[in-house]
């Protein structure tokens, strides 16, 4: 169901995957922040300095991002969470999400270390789990982006061992979410602009 939801454009420019019926989940319960995903992706290009300009905190790319879903109301959240047992309190802290709104959160992952996909799928599970999230979203690269890393001087620099769908998808399929639903979203080439 998920490729009938989706934009043409979506369709034809990221690798798209769906787990726990993640696409009706957002379509049917949250139209607007799946509203707001679609547009994101529709406008998101792939710009040559987003792979040669080396990011600090946070890369070009994942700004970019952030900046368009938090002028549409998404913030960058991190929750308080506790486990209380016979009065006795024990901190369970999640890490933040790059973007959340109404029970949908987002995660950016560009260019970072692969354990990084087990931290946010972690992190998608608890707070499902907690009723907090309602369905995951993962954002990230495709593995044939690599040809384009290398042919920029770049290639070292995104290697085996970074975030791609490759190193994302077994991770899922693995239970690395429990049941939250999750969407993927793996940026193809067809989105890159030499002259941008």
């Amino acid at each position: 169901m998920l490729y009938d939801r989706l934009p043409d454009f979506v369709r034809e420019n990221y690798y798209c995957g769906e787990w726990h019926h993640a696409s009706a989940v957002l379509f049917g319960d949250h139209p607007d922040e799946w509203r707001d995903l679609m547009d994101v992706l529709t406008d998101f290009r792939l710009k040559k300095s987003h792979i040669t300009v080396g990011g600090k905190n946070k890369s070009q790319l994942a700004a970019s991002i952030d900046e368009f879903l938090e002028n549409r109301g998404w913030k960058e959240t991190r929750f308080d969470t506790k486990i209380v047992v016979d009065n006795v309190e024990t901190e369970t802290p999640t890490h933040k999400i790059d973007m959340f709104k109404n029970g949908v959160a987002v995660e950016i992952e560009w260019n970072n270390k692969d354990p990084f996909y087990d931290r946010d799928l972690n992190n998608f599970r608890l707070l499902h789990a907690l009723r907090t999230v309602s369905v995951g979203v993962l954002i990230t690269r495709s593995d044939e982006l690599q040809d384009i890393f290398k042919k920029l001087g770049r290639g070292s620099s995104y290697g085996n061992s970074t975030t791609h769908m490759s190193k994302l998808v077994p991770r899922i399929e693995g239970g690395g979410a429990g049941g939250c639903p999750i969407l993927t979203f793996g940026i193809k080439p067809s989105l890159y602009r030499e002259n941008e």
